[in-house]
């Protein structure tokens, strides 16, 4: 079966985003400092390598709110850039009730049970969380995939 989109955590997304306004606030912003213009590229190549990225709206609150960390002018435009992603999605709900009853809701919070809820082999999770990495590759050997090690490629 071919491989149907990515999900990615919420930092990933915050890179997706603020790349796709501008790659050079990825020096500005205070939540990238771990990541360069090139990780931005790294990333972009890799979700266009399947027929869609996948979000939460767990995901994409977090990285709205962690997005809201920078400041105008250039806040504007990562959130039209957020609201262009966003159609550009597909956004996969899972409930609140669902994702808190998982065993790793106590130590990976509700963003991250409600991915580790539904990532699959056919839909793996592109991650830099090491935790939530692992957790995620207990969904299946090629439910996650690390950032981390993308980018070191």
């Amino acid at each position: 079966m071919p491989l149907s989109g990515y999900f990615i955590d919420a930092n990933l997304l915050v890179l997706f985003v603020v790349g796709r306004a501008s790659p050079d606030l990825i020096a500005k912003h205070r939540r990238l400092s771990d990541y360069s213009v090139e990780d931005y590229y790294i990333l972009l190549n890799k979700l266009k390598s399947v027929e869609r990225v996948l979000v939460t709206p767990n995901t994409l609150t977090e990285a709205s709110n962690l997005l809201a960390y920078h400041t105008e002018p250039e806040l504007s435009l990562l959130f039209d850039a957020l609201r262009n992603i966003i159609r550009d999605c597909v956004e996969v709900v899972v409930k609140s009730e669902v994702a808190s009853s998982r065993s790793e809701f106590n130590r990976l919070g509700l963003t991250d049970s409600a991915l580790l809820e539904i990532v699959s082999e056919d839909t793996p999770l592109i991650t830099v969380d090491v935790d939530l990495y692992l957790a995620a590759l207990q969904e299946g050997q090629n439910s996650a995939l690390n950032f981390t090690h993308i980018r070191n490629l």
